[in-house]
């Protein structure tokens, strides 16, 4: 069985927008700590949700967001 094409867009209810939002960001949270221990690399992660709060990922071997390489 093969799952339909999502449109991506924005979600015009509210409470809906917000349960996705919630999925999702506990989604790739949790796909960022599996990298982190697989393939044992650096990973941050910053969400900002519409209301302006703040989530934050960060593997236990990266001390501090500063110390981390970008590319």
């Amino acid at each position: 069985m093969v799952r339909g094409k999502i449109v991506i867009r924005r979600i015009e209810n509210m409470r809906s927008r917000q349960v996705t939002f919630s999925k999702r960001r506990r989604g790739l949270l949790k796909k960022a700590r599996e990298l982190a221990i697989l393939c044992d690399v650096q990973v941050g992660v910053i969400i900002f949700s519409s209301t302006g709060r703040l989530y934050e990922y960060a593997n236990s071997t990266a001390t501090t967001t500063m110390d981390m390489q970008f590319a």
